[in-house]
């Protein structure tokens, strides 16, 4: 029994010189200087999410990461290098985001996802694999949107929308001038999106439509929340998505289709 216990106090002692040495080099390596700072790589770089991607480092699915570009409330992009020194975007979702809680409605009415376990990172693992899908099937059908590589529990890596230099493309949000062609060209990816894709993006907003000025084109991303056409609320989400596009659209001054007509041409009602 003594011997037991030794064996156990000895591992355990062992357990926590392993954590603080794990954290010493995780904290050295990226230059931790402020408690802000400790909190947000905590909370993205928990060891579960350090063990997935040391494991995507080691098949070659990317060499190392170099630094954030964009984040939000349920996960934050980091630029990414692979073997040929190419740039990739790696998606981690926030595993201690409660924001996933309120996206039940996404996933519950999809007949794809109709098998969901019980407890939170279970939510984020389906979340993952839902966008990683999502994009797949959109950039198979032909819509613009980044190509998805790889998908691991919370862990996306896929094409990233940028330069040469690492610089993300704008979105249209930060886009100038706002053009009536690059209203057409959304009116037409959404279009793709709904009759090749069987999917409705659910979330489109200016804020996650990239504008590629040099090779004039439109880029949708962010699909997490999309939706097959079969969901129940499809019609619904579709049309807030037409809303938010032409509100968008008509604040500066291009001419829009009715929110109407918008979504009878989404659906093949009318022609163009």
């Amino acid at each position: 029994m003594e011997k037991n216990r030794a064996d156990y106090a000895q591992n355990t002692a062992i357990d926590r010189a392993d954590r603080r040495y794990l954290r010493h080099e995780r904290e050295n390596r990226l230059l931790i200087k402020t408690s802000e700072d400790r909190r947000v790589f905590d909370d993205v770089f928990d060891m579960r999410t350090l063990m997935v991607l040391n494991n995507m480092i080691s098949d070659g699915v990317f060499k190392y990461l170099r630094s954030p570009f964009a984040s939000g409330k349920e996960s934050k992009l980091y630029l990414a290098l692979d073997n040929n020194d190419k740039f990739l975007a790696i998606k981690i979702y926030l595993t201690v985001s409660a924001e996933f809680k309120k996206r039940l409605q996404y996933i519950a009415g999809d007949p794809r996802f109709s098998n969901i376990k019980q407890g939170s990172q279970n939510l984020i693992a389906t979340w993952a694999k839902k966008e990683f899908r999502n994009l797949k099937t959109a950039y198979e059908a032909g819509v613009s949107v980044p190509s998805p590589y790889q998908v691991r529990r919370n862990i996306l890596a896929m094409e990233f929308m940028g330069d040469s230099e690492g610089n993300p493309y704008l979105t249209l949000v930060d886009a100038d001038p706002i053009t009536s062609q690059d209203y057409d060209d959304v009116i037409e990816e959404i279009t793709k999106l709904y009759n090749k894709a069987n999917l409705v993006h659910a979330d489109l907003s200016p804020y996650n439509i990239f504008k590629d000025v040099d090779h004039a084109r439109i880029i949708l991303f962010d699909f997490g929340s999309s939706v097959d056409i079969k969901h129940p609320n499809s019609k619904q989400f579709l049309t807030r998505d037409i809303v938010n596009i032409n509100n968008f659209f008509a604040k500066h001054g291009v001419k829009i289709l009715t929110n109407e007509l918008a979504i009878k041409r989404v659906i093949g009602e009318i022609n163009n």
